[in-house]
């Protein structure tokens, strides 16, 4: 399977300059599932009254694009829903099939906790024969919460991930890799934000040994994921079969 994950510049609050842009960069691309980062559409704002989607149209962009490159798409979006806002990850099939997961673990540490209401459901999609965990940004500091339980293959993180803070992505996608013997594709966006901060380029993927899978070629980031030789290293390297069982309470 081929993942392409686009690292752009995300136009601040501007969602149709944004979607104008994705289009534009990806026309003449090709992938089995195209990876956007967290909050593609605005930007990673607080400004959750004023951005989010209160119909849908960032789903509705996505659900278009997929069905037009007959391909999958992923990425997170602030939604309002009955009153109350989520940053959801959305992951759409092209025969139109949707999956969505809400982010967990809220960054107090902006304020996102006062805003948006955590997600409370952990959430896997099998697309192509391949199972993935959908996560987003800060969750990527919880690895309880994405402890392998033998019941994913690789999992994605889309992430507004400043460069100020950058060491500490890049470690720990790899840690997520290795400890859970998965491919792990970290997208990161690039550029500055609104509030001022600046983000560079620092996507990765990584196989379940750490090493690096991910070719970058301008603002794309690709990978290919082979699940026969995941199942190999996984065979070979039972660590997960000692793993401590746990459960968790949402």
């Amino acid at each position: 399977m081929k993942i392409t994950g686009l690292n752009f510049d995300i136009v601040w609050k501007n969602k149709h300059e944004n979607f104008t842009l994705i289009e534009n960069q990806l026309q003449n691309q090709e992938a089995d599932l195209f990876l956007l980062p967290e909050m593609f559409s605005t930007g990673f704002c607080m400004d959750a009254a004023e951005v989010s989607d209160k119909n849908e149209e960032s789903l509705e962009f996505l659900k278009k694009i997929s069905k037009e490159k007959n391909t999958a798409f992923s990425g997170s979006a602030s939604v309002e829903v009955e009153g109350l806002f989520f940053n959801r990850m959305y992951f759409v099939k092209p025969d139109g099939e949707v999956n969505f997961y809400d982010k967990r673990h809220l960054f107090s540490f902006s304020g996102e906790d006062k805003i948006y209401t955590p997600g409370k459901e952990r959430v896997i999609v099998e697309y192509l024969g391949i199972r993935f965990l959908l996560q987003i940004c800060y969750d990527l500091r919880f690895p309880v919460f994405a402890r392998n339980n033998n019941d994913y293959d690789a999992i994605l993180y889309v992430a507004n991930w400043p460069e100020k803070r950058v060491g500490a992505w890049e470690h720990l996608l790899k840690a997520r890799a290795i400890e859970n013997l998965s491919y792990v594709f970290g997208l990161n966006r690039i550029g500055t934000d609104g509030n001022g901060l600046l983000y560079q380029e620092s996507s990765h993927c990584f196989f379940a040994d750490g090493k690096e899978m991910a070719e970058k070629k301008s603002n794309l980031v690709t990978a290919e994921f082979n699940l026969e030789e995941l199942k190999d290293f996984r065979n070979h390297f039972q660590f997960l079969n000692d793993r401590d069982d746990f459960e968790i309470k949402f």
